[in-house]
């Protein structure tokens, strides 16, 4: 009678594992997709030194941020850190601004709210287009429904404030757009007085400083700048995936006075405002951000600030000159011919005569486990970008390049043509 028992008690556990065993084999029979073998293989990434215009290497103190347990994002201990990430970058700004926040992407998505929240449909847009930045900023513009109006300049050439004050009279735009630091072609955007400039014709100016941020001087409120954003895979030396911005008060009137919303919900800046607590009301939720990029971003910032601003900038100053240096002493020429104008972060050289240009990098990655890359938009197939950013801005680095680039010379095949 016990066993008879025991054996009803058992009779519902058998049948569920049986019933269970059923619904994998049905499960396993459905599928037509096997698992890729790839992916049951354990990860690989090499070891490189990226001294291409970024990523740059992250340091171990970064990697370690990135890599801890998560949080969520509305805790308590996160909002902390998003409150110290707007610290730091007001540190790194140099702005008082209480609307700086990161955006939850790459360096082009605070390009993109930037130009998402600035911008309505029919509104005239100035965009200085000296390389693939300015391209890239007049293309999202037009597809917000602006009106563009394009200021060139020949690649390596920067904007003087009398072609600025030429295109604010001619066009009357509400906002003026300009890259810091060009990284498709290596020059420095000189900012002094643009900011007044653009003031006294009823316009707003915005920068790109994602190449520039830390690498060069860049003073938000001094210079009068309106909208201001980088990314963190620079200077900043974290990974791709956040990316500082900052909006005077006089360019957050614009977004109360919008007369549409945002295409964007994403990248609504009110949202955003109120989720990273620059609006003064009770955070709420708007996404979910990346948890470890901000850990890292965070701890970018902090290394910036621990070494201060003024000795990145002139650590950069110091090794771009070197660079430059060691490559004219090499034979080789400079793409950007003014001194004063070349970006301390991302140096361009042109490719010598007879060599190309993949053939170079692709023997520093292959021989030296070393990045260079090449052009980007209007320089593509005219120039090698070398990139000395954060911690690989050493003398080191620019020794070990030097040296790569002299064992390519002699080693790549050259045409005789």
């Amino acid at each position: 009678m016990l066993a008879a028992a025991q054996a009803a008690s058992d009779t519902p556990l058998l049948c569920t594992q049986l019933l269970g065993t059923a619904r994998r084999a049905m499960a396993s029979s459905m599928l037509r997709v096997a698992p890729p073998e790839k992916l049951l293989r354990p990860l690989a990434v090499p070891e490189r030194l990226l001294l291409g215009p970024g990523p740059s290497n992250v340091p171990r103190r970064i990697r370690a941020a990135g890599s801890r347990q998560l949080l969520g994002h509305m805790h308590p201990e996160m909002l902390q850190v998003m409150d110290e990430i707007k610290a730091g970058i007001q540190y790194a700004f140099q702005t008082r601004n209480r609307l700086s926040l990161a955006v939850s992407g790459s360096g082009h998505s605070a390009m993109e709210a930037a130009l998402a929240n600035l911008l309505e449909p029919g509104d005239t847009v100035l965009v200085a287009i000296n390389g693939i930045w300015g391209q890239r900023a007049a293309e999202i513009a037009r597809r917000l429904g602006a009106k563009v109006c394009e200021l060139l300049k020949p690649p390596g050439k920067y904007f003087t404030p009398r072609d600025i004050e030429q295109g604010l009279v001619q066009h009357k735009p509400l906002v003026l757009f300009i890259t810091h630091g060009e990284s498709s072609t290596g020059v420095l955007q000189p900012l002094e007085g643009l900011g007044e400039l653009c003031h006294r014709h009823g316009c707003l100016l915005l920068v790109d400083a994602v190449a520039s941020l830390g690498g060069a001087p860049i003073l938000m409120d001094q210079q009068e700048i309106d909208v201001l954003y980088s990314g963190s895979q620079k200077v900043l030396n974290a990974p791709p995936g956040s990316a500082p911005i900052s909006f005077s008060e006089r360019a957050r009137e614009k977004l109360l006075r919008r007369k549409t919303k945002p295409p964007s919900l994403y990248l609504d800046m009110g949202c955003l405002a109120n989720y990273w607590g620059c609006d003064g009301e009770p955070r709420r939720y708007h996404h979910t951000a990346p948890i470890n990029s901000f850990f890292s971003l965070r701890e970018g910032l902090a290394l910036l600030a621990e070494l201060g601003l003024e000795n990145s900038w002139e650590r950069h100053r110091a090794n771009c000159t070197l660079l430059c240096r060691g490559l004219l002493d090499m034979g080789l020429e400079l793409f950007v011919e003014e001194e004063e104008a070349r970006l301390p972060t991302i140096t361009t050289v042109r490719v010598p005569a007879g060599y190309n240009w993949q053939d170079i990098t692709a023997f520093l990655m292959d021989k030296h486990g070393m990045e260079i890359a090449g052009g980007l938009g209007p320089t593509v197939g005219k120039v090698l970008r070398i990139g000395l950013m954060g911690c690989n801005s050493t003398r080191g680095n620019v020794e070990r390049v030097l040296g790569a680039l002299r064992d390519a010379l002699e080693r790549c095949h050259r045409s005789r043509l």
